[in-house]
């Protein structure tokens, strides 16, 4: 993925599929998605699966899943590893977000591995609580320890609006010159 290009976030696609798994794969070199399951998940929930791309490649993606009951799960955020620490997964989170409030989803929810710091300051700023009860031991299996986090999309503010930007008022008119 060349940084000297546009990226821009849009729905995936199921030709993205291969491009998916690839990133999966780099993104989670222990434990990624089986290529059946993505395309299952892909297949299942379309219109909740965002990729950012640059017009030749995908750098990163975004899977939940639709409404149930007002609730829905970030299944997996994965950001190529040579382009992390860009605003990258911040941008998807907000994209899908920002999607799920208007399907009507008031909670979201999500796993994480409880030593990904970056990856839980990420979900912290977007207003992500952590389970109070701390990490649940053996979550996805033995040593697979994980710590959930919800996210109000009822709170007002920034948060009710994730996928917005901040408006910034000037306190007069500008002068013209």
């Amino acid at each position: 993925m060349s940084g000297e290009r546009r990226l821009r976030i849009r729905a995936a696609t199921e030709e993205d599929l291969p491009h998916i798994v690839r990133l999966d794969a780099e993104a989670f070199p222990g434990d990624p998605y089986p290529y059946f399951v993505l395309r299952q998940l892909l297949a299942s929930f379309p219109h909740f699966v965002f990729v950012l791309e640059d017009g030749t490649d995908l750098g990163g993606y975004v899977l939940s899943t639709p409404p149930d009951a007002a609730r829905s799960w970030i299944l997996s955020l994965g950001i190529a590893p040579g382009l992390r620490g860009q605003g990258l997964g911040r941008r998807l989170m907000t994209r899908i977000l920002g999607h799920l409030r208007a399907a009507g989803v008031r909670s979201v929810s999500l796993s994480v591995e409880p030593g990904n710091d970056s990856a839980v300051a990420l979900y912290r700023s977007l207003g992500f609580v952590p389970d109070p009860d701390g990490p649940r031991k053996d979550y996805f299996g033995p040593g697979e320890h994980r710590l959930l986090m919800t996210l109000s999309l009822r709170r007002r503010g920034l948060l009710s609006r994730p996928w917005s930007t901040p408006r910034f008022r000037r306190s007069r008119p500008r002068t013209p010159r």
